[in-house]
C-alpha cells in the first residue's frame, strides 16, 4: 500500500487530506512533532511526504527529510501564490490549497507514477540511469532556454547544462552575441596560467577559422585583442599543458546564416557516443533561443526608435498647431472686422467671399483643435475635470447647439432621454465634445428630410449588446452604465469598414464622405476621451440605411 505522510499543524488540513487519501485506499499518516517525524521516516520511508509550508523551521526539516529518505517524493502544500525560494530545491511538486479533491489525487498519482518509472529505470541498469540523467539535464536546460531572452544567460545555461550532463574539465566558448565584441568564456575546473590561456585563445581562433573553410569569417579575430572571461571552480589547483591531451569535442553555435559562436569541451576521461550526442544536442538547442533573443533585441530597438518618432510626431503636431493658431486668430479677427462693416460698406459679392473665407477659417480651426487634442491625449497631457454629471444635461446642450445646423440641412434633430438618470462621474465638457462629434458626423452624412435621434438610458452591462466587430476591443466591467445612442438615417458604413471606424485619419470611402471632408480624427479622439472615463464606444451600421453610434459610461458610485 502507498504510504503518505502529511506534516501540518492545521487540523482542518489534516482532516481534509485524511478524508481524501483514506477514501482512495492510501496508508495515510499526519504529524507535526519533528522528533516523531524523524523516527517515523527512519523506520520506513513514506512514498510521499506532503509538507504544509506554514510549518516553522521548514528549511531544517527539509534537509533532515532528504538525508533520511532521498527517494521520497516531497510535495509542498502552499497557502498562497508565493513560493519560498529556499524550499524549491526540495520540492517534487506543489499543491495550492484551493485545488479540488480530484486534482489533489491526480497530482499525487502523477508523482507516484513518475517515482515508479524512475525506480524501474534505476533498477534496470546503470546505463539507463545515466541516459535518464542526461535526458533530465537536456530537459532542464531546454526549459531554462525557453525562460529567457537574455543572450548572456542563454550561453550560461548552455555551459551549465553541459556541466550537468557531461562533467567537463574545461569549456572554451567563443561568443559573438553576449557583448559588443567577441569574447572567450572559459569555465574551468582548475586555475589556468597565462601561457595556457594564450594557447587556448590560439586554438579557439584556429577552430573558429576552420568552420568557414574557404569562406571569409564574419569577424577577424586578433589573439591580442580577444577578451577573456574566466570562471574557475577550484582555483587552489592548476591545469598544465597536459590539458590538451584530454578527450575533447567541438561544435559551432549557429542556425542557418546566424552565427553566434563556437564551443570546445575537454574532459580527462573519454567521451562516449551518448556524450557526443548530448553535447551536440545542447549546442544546437541554444541556437533557436539565441536567434529569438536577437530578434527580440531588434524589436526592442525598433520599438524605441518608433516611440521616439511617435513622440517627435506628437511634438511636431503640437508645435505646428500652436504656431498655426496665432495667424489663424488674426485672420479670423480681421474677417470679423471686415464683415461687421467697420472698415466700410461690403458689397454683396465681397460678403459672399468673406463668408466663404470665414467658413474655411472655422473649418481649419476645428482641424487644428482636433490635432491639438490628439497630441495632448497621446502625450498624457489632456486635463480632465471630473465631477458628478447628468448625461441629459449634456444632451440638451448639444441639441441646442446643433439644432440650427441640422435645420439648415433639412434634418430633424430629436432626443429620447430617459428620466431620473443617476449621475456619472465625468468631465461634462469632454462628453459634450464626444457627443457633438457624433451628432456633427450624423448631420454631415445624413441626406435632407431625415431624422437624427439622441437617446439615453440606464442599463446593466449584461444587457448591453455590442456589435460583433467590437467584441474584442470593447470590454465592459460588470455593473450599471449610462448608454447614449446617436441614430441617423444616413449613408451608413459597410460591414468591412466598421472595425476601422475609430482608426485615426479614417473615413468611409464613398463620394458623400469625400465631399464632407474632415480629418478623420473626431472618432479616435472620442474613443480616447471615453477610455479616460472608463467607458467605451462602438457602432452598428448598414450601408445606405444609417448608423447607430453608442457610448457607455459607468454610473458613479455615491
Amino acid at each position: 500500500m502507498i504510504r503518505i505522510l502529511l506534516l501540518s499543524e492545521n487540523n482542518n488540513i489534516i482532516e481534509k487530506f485524511g478524508g481524501i487519501l483514506q477514501k482512495n485506499t492510501y496508508d495515510f499518516s499526519a504529524m507535526s512533532d519533528y522528533n516523531l517525524v524523524y523516527d517515523f521516516i527512519s523506520a520506513e520511508a513514506p512514498d510521499i511526504i506532503i509538507i504544509d509550508n506554514n510549518l516553522k523551521h521548514i528549511d531544517i526539516l527539509n534537509k533532515k527529510i532528504k538525508s533520511l529518505c532521498e527517494n521520497t517524493i516531497i510535495i509542498f502544500l502552499l497557502s498562497s501564490d508565493k513560493i519560498d525560494k529556499s524550499i524549491i530545491k526540495y520540492a517534487n511538486a506543489f499543491l495550492p490549497k484551493e485545488l479540488t479533491d480530484d486534482l489533489i489525487i491526480s497530482t499525487i498519482n502523477v508523482n507516484l507514477r513518475m517515482k515508479n518509472s524512475l525506480e524501474m529505470l534505476s533498477n534496470s541498469n546503470k546505463d539507463l540511469a545515466d541516459s535518464l540523467y542526461r535526458l533530465n539535464a537536456l530537459y532542464s536546460t531546454s526549459s531554462q532556454f525557453a525562460g529567457t531572452l537574455d543572450k548572456s544567460k542563454l550561453i550560461q545555461y548552455m555551459i551549465e547544462g553541459m556541466d550537468k550532463a557531461l562533467s567537463f574539465s574545461l569549456t572554451c566558448t567563443l561568443s559573438f552575441c553576449t557583448e559588443n565584441v567577441p569574447v572567450l568564456i572559459l569555465n574551468s575546473l582548475y586555475e589556468l596560467s597565462d601561457e595556457l590561456i594564450t594557447a587556448i585563445k590560439l586554438r579557439t581562433i584556429l577552430n573558429y577559422n576552420s568552420i568557414f573553410k574557404d569562406n571569409k569569417p564574419p569577424i577577424k579575430l586578433d589573439i591580442d585583442k580577444l577578451k577573456v572571461i574566466k570562471h574557475i571552480k577550484y582555483p587552489a589547483n592548476r591545469f598544465t599543458f597536459t590539458l590538451f591531451q584530454y578527450d575533447n569535442m567541438f561544435a559551432p553555435i549557429s542556425l542557418g546564416e546566424n552565427f553566434f559562436g563556437c564551443i570546445e569541451i575537454f574532459k580527462e576521461s573519454s567521451f562516449t557516443p551518448e556524450d557526443a550526442t548530448c553535447f551536440q544536442t545542447i549546442a544546437q538547442q541554444v541556437t533557436l533561443p539565441l536567434k529569438s533573443a536577437t530578434l527580440y533585441q531588434e524589436i526592442i530597438e525598433t520599438n524605441a526608435k518608433l516611440a521616439k518618432l511617435e513622440r517627435l510626431k506628437s511634438e511636431f503636431i503640437s508645435i505646428v498647431s500652436h504656431e498655426l493658431r496665432t495667424p489663424l486668430t488674426s485672420i479670423k479677427n480681421s474677417l470679423d472686422i471686415l464683415m461687421s462693416g467697420r472698415c466700410g460698406e461690403i458689397s454683396q459679392s465681397a460678403d459672399k467671399f468673406l463668408s466663404m473665407a470665414m467658413r474655411n477659417v472655422q473649418r481649419l480651426s476645428g482641424i487644428i483643435n482636433d490635432l491639438l487634442d490628439l497630441s495632448k491625449i497621446e502625450a498624457g497631457k489632456m486635463v480632465f475635470n471630473f465631477a458628478p454629471t447628468n448625461i441629459n444635461t449634456v444632451i440638451s446642450y448639444v441639441k441646442t447647439a446643433l439644432s440650427e445646423v441640422a435645420k439648415s440641412k433639412g434634418l430633424n434633430l430629436i432626443t429620447q432621454e430617459a428620466e431620473n438618470l443617476p449621475d456619472i462621474t465625468a468631465d461634462s465638457q469632454r462628453l459634450e465634445q464626444v457627443l457633438t462629434n457624433l451628432v456633427s458626423n450624423a448631420i454631415k452624412f445624413t441626406p435632407e428630410n431625415k431624422t437624427i435621434t439622441i437617446s439615453s438610458e440606464f442599463i446593466n452591462s449584461k444587457n448591453i449588446e455590442i456589435n460583433e466587430n467590437f467584441k474584442n476591443s470593447v470590454k465592459l466591467k460588470n455593473g450599471d452604465y449610462i448608454l447614449v445612442c446617436v441614430k441617423d438615417e444616413g449613408i451608413g458604413i459597410a460591414e468591412k469598414d466598421l472595425i476601422h471606424a475609430f482608426d485615426k485619419f479614417a473615413q468611409i470611402e464613398n463620394s458623400l464622405s469625400r465631399k464632407a471632408g474632415g480629418t478623420g480624427l473626431g472618432l479616435p479622439i472620442a474613443k480616447q476621451l471615453l477610455d479616460a472615463h472608463n467607458g467605451a464606444i462602438w457602432c452598428d451600421s448598414e450601408l445606405n440605411k444609417g448608423s447607430k453610434f453608442y457610448f457607455a459610461i459607468p454610473v458613479s458610485l455615491n
